[in-house]
């Protein structure tokens, strides 16, 4: 597993432990957390996907790879555009080589709703590409490069395009779920760009992680879209989030960036069809989920979480949600 370290790596491990899979991560650290992987029964190596040397090494032996690593984000993809190919673009090369080259069976690829961001949602395999900035142009990238070394060489690959995913072992993300928890906890204003009309697909990591596995053990190919295919808008976010948290929503606005969709859902019936994959958390208990995990893991934010459950009187947990540690 590539990037294992990060937020969806992090869950997705446990429940491949659990299952009885032997699971070898490569990640260079420099977005995921050491700290979410110590003290579980697995290899980890460290190294990027950009070396080719260290990811043909780290493939050998193995049936499957879940691609996950990447620069992500559309923000960081206009920033910094050449490190967004070096790590997305050259990277998912890397790994499709070299799995090539070791004769693994499966591939999975994290891929993005960016890639068809700039079309009129719902999201759908069928939409001609449109992304609006270098994270989705690198994301397409990667689905074509699959299907083509699906086509040509013995190899198995699907790509998965996650919609806004959120959930525990967030700490390090800046996506806006897991900033609104954070500022929330925190007693800060939400930052809301624009004029928070937007709308996104908020798709638990249980949810995705859940995808992951039913790819692996599916022989489908092509492109799958993964959400919930539930349209909510970032003020309607906002407000959900305060409520889980106990705190009165406050909201600090802010300008609107370069190259973000205004509205994006997902059509998830490709997904239903070849992967058998239902979505099972809600929204409102997904949060409940991601505060306790963020309140168990930040100081900061733990103390703050303590107090807003004193003022509101209400724990909000999330029903039926288990969350590993």
């Amino acid at each position: 597993m590539t990037g294992g370290a990060g937020f969806v790596g992090a869950n997705l491990v446990r429940e491949l432990l659990e299952g009885g899979v032997d699971v070898r991560v490569l990640d260079n650290q420099s977005a995921g957390r050491p700290e979410f992987l110590r003290g579980l029964d697995l290899e980890v190596r460290t190294g990027t996907v950009a070396d080719s040397t260290v990811v043909r090494r780290a493939v050998q032996g193995c049936e499957a790879i879940v691609h996950l690593a990447a620069m992500s984000g559309v923000a960081p993809s206009v920033e910094h555009p050449r490190r967004d190919f070096e790590v997305n673009v050259l990277g998912t090369f890397n790994v499709l080589e070299a799995a090539r080259t070791a004769d693994v069976r499966r591939v999975v690829l994290a891929s993005s709703g960016a890639v068809v961001a700039g079309a009129r949602p719902p999201l759908s395999e069928g939409l001609v590409p449109r992304p609006l900035a270098p994270y989705g142009a690198s994301k397409l990238y990667g689905e074509a490069a699959l299907e083509a070394f699906s086509t040509v060489f013995e190899l198995s690959g699907i790509s998965l395009r996650f919609s806004n995913v959120y959930g525990p072992y967030c700490s390090h993300k800046s996506s806006v779920v897991a900033a609104f928890c954070r500022r929330a906890l925190r007693g800060r204003p939400l930052v809301i760009h624009g004029s928070g009309r937007q709308t996104r697909d908020f798709v638990h990591a249980r949810d995705i992680t859940k995808a992951i596995r039913m790819a692996l053990r599916s022989d489908a190919g092509g492109v799958v879209q993964l959400g919930t295919g539930v349209e909510t808008t970032i003020n309607r976010l906002a407000r959900l989030v305060s409520r889980a948290a106990g705190v009165p929503l406050r909201v600090e606005p802010s300008s609107a960036p370069r190259g973000e969709a205004r509205r994006s859902y997902a059509d998830i019936s490709r997904a239903r069809r070849v992967l058998r994959y239902r979505p099972g958390v809600s929204l409102e208990d997904g949060l409940s989920s991601t505060l306790e995990w963020l309140a168990e893991n930040e100081p900061r934010a733990g103390s703050r979480r303590a107090r807003a459950r004193r003022i509101s009187g209400s724990p909000h947990r999330a029903s039926g949600a288990s969350h590993p540690r």
